[in-house]
């Protein structure tokens, strides 16, 4: 394992007093041009990098910001690219940090890892679907997609009962009138507002809603299985299930599969997300797309006005979602 470069390194290779690398680094004065060339070079050469901790401890910034999230899965990989793609040319770092996946340890996963992360590591931090909202700490916290909805803290989410209306409109213009509905958990403000498009979309068509059609999953591929197969294992199976993610909507593809149904001749499935597995299915899965990388975008330019003192730190953006349609949905069988 290389042995971390440091600044009496650089000092001794580069002939001055570590003093004066420390004037170089940070930019004061009292240091020849020529001096300050060859520091710089010998930086460059020996790949130095200050620590975090110090640097926080020299100017109290650190000039990094963190993307907190509970697990790398699709939703918060898409975040990720857009956060590190709207970072390039604000001068800030990027640190991403998992801290909610360990056995116990998914609520209020967000303010361990603040408290770990703050002050000396980070300046701001954009945290991906937080269990609490309340951050507990001073660190500038901007939050995507909630799971109890924004309340206070700046947020950017999507619009998804406006998603929900019209996943379950793209259906019923297919004539389809047994809809199921796969939800994400209960406690969570995207499941329910998803829900609550669906319910919107069968009302204005006059349908009632089923409760023997509606399940709870966990927005998760593997959770999805159970509930999916007991909607297509109904003596009266719906002709189309509206997943209210992706993942769920592939989970229930598998279960199609598994009991010889054909999707989209027999069964039409759409999901939420637009994740890029969406389309890699078979067939592709038609799906509501959120701007996920463009969430993640906005949440960083946020954060950096915040940390600027340019944004109101009681923000709120929503941004619209969009029907994809591919090959999983079709007309119901005669």
């Amino acid at each position: 394992m290389t042995p971390r470069v440091t600044i009496h390194d650089v000092a001794r290779t580069a002939g001055v007093s570590p003093a004066t690398v420390s004037k170089v680094i940070n930019g004061r004065y009292g240091v020849a041009h020529a001096t300050s060339e060859r520091v710089q070079a010998v930086i460059e050469e020996l790949g130095y990098e200050s620590s975090l901790v110090a640097r926080s401890l020299r100017s109290h910034r650190t000039n990094v910001i963190g993307i907190l999230v509970a697990e790398f899965e699709p939703f918060s990989a898409e975040i990720l690219k857009g956060v590190s793609t709207a970072i390039d040319g604000t001068g800030y770092e990027l640190l991403a940090y998992s801290g909610g996946d360990s056995v116990g340890s998914r609520a209020g996963w967000e303010r361990r890892s603040l408290s770990r992360l703050s002050g000396t590591l980070i300046d701001g931090a954009i945290v991906v679907t937080p269990t609490v909202v309340d951050s507990g700490g001073t660190t500038p916290v901007v939050a995507i997609d909630p799971h109890a909805g924004p309340t206070g803290m700046p947020t950017v989410d999507s619009d998804n009962f406006s998603g929900g209306l019209t996943a379950t409109e793209h259906l019923l213009s297919l004539g389809h009138r047994r809809i199921g509905f796969l939800g994400g958990r209960p406690d969570l403000e995207s499941s329910r507002l998803r829900e609550e498009g669906y319910r919107a979309a069968l009302a204005a068509a006059g349908i009632d809603v089923d409760p023997a059609l509606l399940r709870v999953a966990d927005y998760r591929r593997d959770s999805a299985r159970a509930p999916a197969r007991e909607l297509l294992t109904l003596p009266q199976r719906p002709t189309a299930i509206f997943a209210a993610n992706d993942l769920s909507a592939i989970g229930t593809m598998d279960v199609a599969h598994d009991l010889g149904i054909s999707v989209p001749d027999e069964l039409s499935v759409i999901g939420f997300d637009n994740v890029p597995e969406s389309a890699l299915t078979s067939p592709p899965l038609t799906t509501v797309a959120q701007p996920i990388q463009e969430m993640g975008g906005e949440a960083l330019r946020l954060l950096v006005g915040i940390l600027d003192g340019t944004s109101d730190p009681g923000s709120h953006l929503r941004l619209p979602t969009e029907l994809v349609v591919r090959a999983s949905t079709a007309h119901p069988r005669a």
